[in-house]
């Protein structure tokens, strides 16, 4: 396993989430070192001093520490979904609103889920953000319940764990929110056997250990 490219992960983060997506319908075999952040391995360290993930070590040494980058050199390198091609709008469409979704909506999202680590943040404000945001989101799903046209794309599998995030925060009050194309999308996404596969269990990795091969077999 040592000519594969190297992930370090951690499957609750919804940014690895969303690498290991790409990586799974790509096919891009690599070897993941499940990580515990709490107890960051030197491994992980030493690819990436940060020590956030998702992490991919390329095998010319290469380090890759953004989810998205990590996102679009799978699917460069194997697309037969085409995650890269929508039906509807563009690539360029596409990034610009997984900016919206990484920049202002994650901001609001961390506020309305984490209140103690923002002393002094109105809560309020950032969840009336975050709604305005879901909503359009709601509108753009209503046509073909996918973000860009007939098909599921980049963009839906960006997003995709940042909105479960925030619909966990408060499942009641989700499920009582007037926007029935936003959650039947993220229901879609939780039972699909894309994501029950490629957000396996894994034990944590310790330096000097092999990893495991990710993606699992079938997973696209």
């Amino acid at each position: 396993m040592s000519a594969l490219p190297v992930l370090y992960s951690f499957r609750r983060c919804p940014y690895a989430m969303r690498a290991r997506l790409a990586l799974a319908v790509s096919g891009q075999a690599c070897e993941l070192r499940e990580v515990v952040l709490r107890d960051k391995p030197r491994g992980l360290l030493q690819a990436s001093p940060q020590g956030t993930v998702p992490v991919l070590v390329l095998p010319d040494g290469q380090v890759l520490e953004h989810s998205l980058d990590i996102m679009l050199w799978a699917l460069q390198a194997h697309d037969p979904l085409h995650w890269l091609n929508p039906s509807v709008g563009t690539l360029e469409a596409m990034l610009a609103q997984i900016a919206d979704c990484d920049g202002p909506f994650k901001q609001a999202l961390d506020r309305c889920k984490y209140p103690q680590r923002y002393p002094g943040a109105d809560v309020a404000a950032a969840r009336a953000q975050a709604c305005a945001w879901l909503a359009a989101l709601d509108a753009q799903l209503a046509g073909t319940g996918h973000l860009f046209g007939g098909h599921t794309a980049l963009a839906d599998a960006a997003i995709f764990p940042f909105v479960r995030q925030f619909a966990g925060i408060d499942a009641a009050w989700w499920s009582a929110q007037a926007w029935p194309h936003l959650q039947r999308w993220l229901e879609r996404w939780v039972a699909s056997p894309l994501f029950s596969q490629t957000m396996d269990k894994y034990g944590a990795w310790k330096d000097g250990t092999p990893g495991v091969r990710f993606p699992p077999s079938g997973a696209a």
